[in-house]
């Protein structure tokens, strides 16, 4: 009976009902192996969070003791956080034979679920400025933890991108896909394309998919293309998206730069 367990777990100095059936409180018979189990994910847990850490310090040639960079400081001391969490799974285990222990465990994780949520409203402007759907980028990324530096590393690995390895002209190119493929938040890509492009990513994905169209249709090949398939080779899915973007950059449509 659930009576008699939560008093068992709990350890309290109460009386047991007697019970008529035997009630199974473990049908698969996993029980055994909780601990184990929940060892085993911390671990993994933990070896996960490492990975980020190198591939992010790795990218901005730091160390994650030695880091200026705000988001390396957070992932670290996740690291931690969770180190300590299984310090304290030992212990529980090793000290307590009922799930009492367990509570500790829970104590903690609240305390590091309180202290985030205090520190997310800390650096929130949500309070101080009304909201609205066009944000100026200067209030958008006040709260922002890249310097210069960092700015001008992203900078270079999306230029990289779109100059040498052409990512632009994937049908499926979107700003997350940008961000995993430099290793980089898409907050901190937008930010950078934003502020120092001074463009969105649609934008800037138009600026190159319409200059790389222009250098096809300048070809003798280019002449000899239809529109939707010089469309489809800048990374377009419709003619229509094309034109207008052609024409809003260029003041001319695809056909007619063809032609002059």
């Amino acid at each position: 009976m659930k009576y008699n367990s939560t008093i068992d777990v709990m350890q309290l100095d109460y009386p047991m009902i007697k019970s008529s059936g035997k009630i199974y409180d473990d049908p698969l018979g996993i029980r055994p192996f909780i601990n184990i189990m929940t060892g085993i994910s911390f671990v993994i847990y933990n070896i996960l969070i490492l990975r980020l850490v190198f591939i992010k310090s790795r990218s901005l040639g730091q160390t994650i003791f030695n880091t200026t960079n705000q988001t390396l400081k957070t992932i670290r001391n996740s690291i931690y956080h969770f180190v300590i969490i299984i310090i304290i799974f030992i212990a529980v285990k090793l000290i307590f034979k009922n799930d009492v222990g367990d509570y500790f465990i829970y104590l903690y994780i609240s305390f590091m679920v309180f202290v985030t949520v205090a520190q997310i409203m800390n650096k929130s402007d949500y309070y101080n400025e009304v909201s609205t759907f066009l944000e100026v980028p200067s209030l958008k990324y006040k709260k922002s933890s890249l310097d210069e530096a960092e700015k001008n590393v992203i900078l270079n690995h999306i230029v990289a991108q779109m100059e040498n390895e052409k990512y632009f002209v994937k049908s499926t190119a979107s700003l997350s896909g940008l961000a995993r493929t430099i290793n980089e938040s898409p907050h901190h890509v937008s930010q950078v394309i934003n502020e120092n492009l001074g463009q969105s990513f649609f934008e800037l994905m138009a600026t190159y998919r319409v200059r790389e169209a222009q250098q096809i249709l300048k070809t003798k090949l280019g002449k000899k293309l239809t529109i939707e398939e010089v469309a489809e080779q800048v990374g377009y899915n419709s003619k229509s998206a094309f034109n207008t973007a052609f024409k809003k950059i260029t003041s001319q449509t695809p056909s007619t730069f063809r032609d002059s």
